[in-house]
């Protein structure tokens, strides 16, 4: 059915309760591959309650686990589609407080725009969420849901990418290597699309296995940067935004590579094996 914009565009995605206990913070830190060497003291911080810290990236499942109040799905508004249409198009979030390692939280969501890329739509779904206990909010996060087979309705094609790196050699390269299950370990986030786990259901959208989340790589390239560019401090992100330019799979290693601005990172990832873009446009910008 072709893509209604009038429809679909602010339309109300309604509001949902949630919430996350220490216990999905670590599991979200060892879905992207935190923990590795076990000892390491930057490590523990993310993977014990001693000391715990909380990358930005983990809003993006933030209450993923636990059954919400409210929630209703994953439907748009004057948008249907059938599962293995959707990708991950790009991811962007802004943290507007320290994320504690416990919360209950209040999310309200809208479809914040639909654009048209020819072959596929791009709709843009924000959300914010905010503490109950203070009312304070936590944070915004904006997601490009890649429709596949969806575009040519005459709909505007949306800004063109940004956050392209200087012409230069990177200031430095992280090295970050996934296992061959993380996929299926970081489902367990509260993703369970099957494209992500099931060799069948990979077929029928295009792979010839399954392949890891977008936003595991999301998160993955989070946590390069964090480590690699922000001695180990993720209070020091205010926002992070990407652009998922290719898939990844289950035991590859990702080389992020990043440029230092004024106030912002820029980077991109790629497969060190198959040497190729994983994600693109993407800046972190600093407090």
């Amino acid at each position: 059915m072709p893509v209604d914009r009038d429809k679909a565009v602010g339309a109300s995605l309604g509001e949902r309760e949630g919430g996350w206990e220490v216990d999905d913070v670590i599991l979200y830190h060892l879905g992207i591959g935190a923990g590795v060497p076990p000892t390491d003291a930057n490590e523990l911080e993310y993977t014990y309650e001693k000391n715990l810290k909380v990358l930005p990236s983990f809003v993006v499942v933030a209450g993923g686990r636990r059954p919400r109040k409210g929630a209703a799905g994953f439907k748009i508004p004057g948008v249907e589609f059938h599962l293995a249409q959707l990708l991950h198009g790009e991811q962007q979030i802004e943290i507007h407080r320290e994320l504690p390692t416990s919360a209950e939280t209040r999310t309200r969501g809208r479809v914040a725009e639909v654009f048209d890329k020819g072959k596929a739509a791009l709709v843009i779904l924000e959300n914010e969420t905010f503490d109950c206990a203070s009312g304070d909010k936590l944070y915004t996060t904006r997601m490009g849901a890649f429709i596949r087979g969806e575009g040519g309705f005459g709909g505007p094609s949306g800004p063109p990418a940004g956050n392209r790196p200087p012409d230069r050699a990177p200031d430095g390269v992280v090295e970050s290597r996934t296992l061959p299950q993380q996929a299926l370990l970081y489902r367990l986030n509260g993703d369970k699309n099957p494209l992500h786990a099931d060799p069948e259901f990979a077929k029928t959208a295009g792979f010839d296995r399954p392949i890891i989340h977008g936003l595991c790589s999301y998160g993955i390239a989070c946590k390069a940067i964090v480590d690699g560019a922000l001695d180990g401090d993720p209070t020091r992100v205010r926002s992070y935004e990407a652009r998922f330019r290719g898939v990844a799979f289950p035991g590859e290693t990702y080389l992020t590579s990043f440029w230092r601005t004024d106030d912002r990172i820029l980077l991109e990832v790629k497969s060190k094996e198959r040497d190729a873009a994983i994600i693109s446009n993407a800046a972190i910008t600093l407090r």
